[in-house]
């Protein structure tokens, strides 16, 4: 115990040390360019990829030093639009200090924190020798993938176009969708040692600034290492961490993005991820998709009605079927519990067990199709599903009738459109399925009136998580559990709080030649 006592006192010591090197300070750089390429290699040691040029700069003699990391930089550009017009370029029409070169972007800073933060964003760094500032230089080329479709939230006749892991393209692909200049962007650095740049995108005059102030005084309070992907950032901002549903709609599809921000939401766009945050979303906003505004009205509205049946079908058809063998099996028709009884017959397991050892097993193929290569994943799902299913009834470990209720769960859980939503439900199944073995159907109803309360209850920035369910606003229902025609829909959702509700006019012709 001692020991731990010590270790203990010793661990909170260095998490408090005022002296502990946690990178570099707000101190200026110096007048000598020898002084500050010292600096700037004691900082990046052991850095291999940490280029040091030394030039004379031909428009005023002086001496000088562009700093770069070679594989966030654009080498082509370093080469042509600033060494080349440095080491060359006279231009006596210009009397200012400012070294001329053919970048879009040149700023001057004085303290090496703002100058290490650049270079690990790509920037070029000039330092020239009795200058008190050193200018940045717009030379970064991250690595990055081309635009491709969208791998998980695939669509028939909707847009082809997903997010990348580059912020800035993310953010013209968004703008592509809303060309207005009232999208504003607030961008903040995220990360005490990997700076990760986090933008908040939306309509000035459509979002409610009373969100926008609660999500950013929610990143500011933020602090961690580093930011790598939309989910990280997402439990740090949550209303309820211990919540089993999503409390932001994470897409990888521009398009529902940018509809989201024209219905009053925000979008949050981290660097380096390929999907965006919207904030805040409801718990119907998981069963939408971008194929329900590309479709006829009434094919989309049937599609939609049957998302929400998949939905209550994943959760409580096993323990439904569980209380009704186990308790209630009087309410089964005479014919079908003979049928029943004719697959239990070897089944040497109670149903919870059966049911158990058939979900665990669903869980492992779906996890091993996922991990494994495209095409022997689809190999494992297919064969290994039939294979195990279909042995496992010869063995008497399973029955038939347990091998179609697992297999239309897993079916109406494959309906819903956001896989975040889609993993609650099978982990909520479980819970459920517990309490049918214990209560039969008074556990099913109390486990039914728990959820219920639990999403009521729940709030997404601070908006009702069941909205517009509760609290009730029927003009919200047109977008809901079916899909008016669009010409119907005049006004913004309730729940994202805009400040500006009309987005259309209804003045449209009601039928032929009226």
């Amino acid at each position: 115990m001692s020991f731990f006592k010590k270790y203990k006192k010793e661990t909170q010591q260095q998490s408090t040390n005022p002296n502990e090197n946690s990178g570099p300070k707000e101190e200026p750089i110096s007048l000598h360019v020898i002084d500050n390429v010292n600096e700037i290699q004691s900082i990046f040691s052991k850095t291999p990829d940490l280029i040091v040029t030394n030039l004379v700069i031909k428009q005023t003699n002086a001496k000088a030093a562009l700093v770069y990391l070679g594989e966030l930089t654009d080498s082509t550009v370093v080469s042509e639009h600033v060494l080349r017009p440095l080491l060359f370029h006279v231009d006596d029409t210009h009397e200012d200090s400012t070294p001329k070169v053919s970048v879009t972007q040149i700023k001057e800073v004085n303290t090496w924190s703002k100058i290490t933060d650049e270079i690990l964003q790509g920037k070029s760094v000039l330092f020239v020798d009795g200058s008190q500032a050193a200018f940045l230089l717009d030379t970064g080329k991250w690595p990055e993938r081309s635009i491709e479709d969208t791998p998980i939230e695939s669509s028939i006749y909707a847009e082809h176009i997903g997010f990348t892991e580059s912020g800035s393209t993310n953010i013209a692909l968004i703008r592509k969708h809303v060309k207005n200049q009232r999208l504003k962007i607030n961008e903040y650095n995220m990360g005490e040692r990997g700076k990760t740049k986090v933008s908040l995108l939306y309509l000035d005059d459509v979002a409610n600034p009373d969100l926008i102030k609660e999500l950013e005084a929610r990143l500011q309070k933020v602090k961690v290492d580093s930011i790598s992907n939309c989910i990280v950032l997402e439990e740090y901002i949550e209303d309820n961490p211990y919540s089993p549903f999503p409390q932001f709609l994470i897409t990888e599809r521009t398009d529902f993005a940018a509809l989201e921000i024209l219905a009053g939401r925000i979008v949050i766009v981290v660097d380096g991820a390929p999907n965006v945050l919207v904030a805040p979303s409801t718990f119907f906003s998981f069963f939408k998709s971008m194929d329900d505004y590309t479709s006829r009205w009434l094919v989309a509205s049937f599609i939609r009605l049957l998302r929400y049946v998949g939905f209550f079908t994943a959760i409580f058809l096993p323990a439904t079927y569980i209380a009704v063998i186990a308790f209630h099996f009087e309410v089964i028709p005479l014919k079908l519990l003979l049928s029943i009884g004719v697959s239990r017959e070897r089944v040497p397991f109670p149903p919870f067990i059966e049911a158990l050892i058939m979900e665990i097993a669903l869980e492992m193929l779906r996890e091993a199709g996922i991990r494994l290569p495209a095409k022997i994943g689809q190999t494992i799902g297919i064969v290994g599903g039939i294979v195990i299913g279909q042995a496992a009834v010869q063995a008497g470990i399973v029955s038939n009738i347990m091998v179609i209720v697992v297999a239309i769960t897993a079916v109406a859980s494959f309906i819903i459109p956001n896989y975040q939503m889609g993993a609650s439900v099978r982990l909520i199944r479980f819970p459920m399925m517990i309490i049918a073995s214990l209560f039969g159907f008074v556990g099913l109803s109390v486990g039914l009136m728990t959820l219920i309360v639990h999403l009521i209850e729940l709030k997404s920035l601070g908006v009702s998580y069941a909205s517009p369910v509760s609290p009730l606003r029927i003009q919200d229902w047109k977008d809901l559990f079916i899909r008016f025609p669009q010409w119907s829909i005049i006004k913004r959702p309730v729940s994202s709080l805009g400040t500006q509700l009309r987005r259309a006019d209804s003045s449209r012709p009601k039928g032929d030649k009226k």
